[in-house]
């Protein structure tokens, strides 16, 4: 009994540190950590969480201007296609696909710091 206590109590504060770490994430942080779970749950096949992770990186797009909407159009079809990998099994696709993204915003945050210094 006094483990399954011990356990909620850890749980709670797991989940309690990633909320505050959610809570006070840069946007960049919050659109790498949505990566993150999406490959996460792609190596380990798991469909249902894998396409909420995506779903979560498709409702960040932005579709402002015509520039970022052209944008923003490219990265929602690859978005889909990793989804309608998934739906197939074909979870080593769509991991090459968003961990080559998730490498490819990496480089630009990191571009776009190295240039305000």
């Amino acid at each position: 009994m006094k483990t399954a206590t011990y356990s909620a109590s850890q749980s709670r504060g797991t989940g309690q540190y990633l909320v505050k770490e959610i809570m006070e994430a840069s946007p960049e942080k919050l659109l790498i950590k949505a990566y993150d779970f999406a490959i996460l749950y792609c190596q380990r096949k798991d469909f249902v969480k894998t396409n909420k992770a995506i779903q979560v990186l498709i409702d960040s797009l932005r579709f402002d201007t015509e520039e970022i909407k052209s944008f923003s159009i490219g990265i929602y079809k690859l978005y889909k296609y990793c989804q309608d990998q998934t739906r197939k099994k074909n979870f080593d696709e769509a991991y090459k696909i968003l961990t080559s993204l998730r490498r490819s915003w990496l480089e630009i945050f990191e571009e776009k710091t190295v240039s305000v210094k």
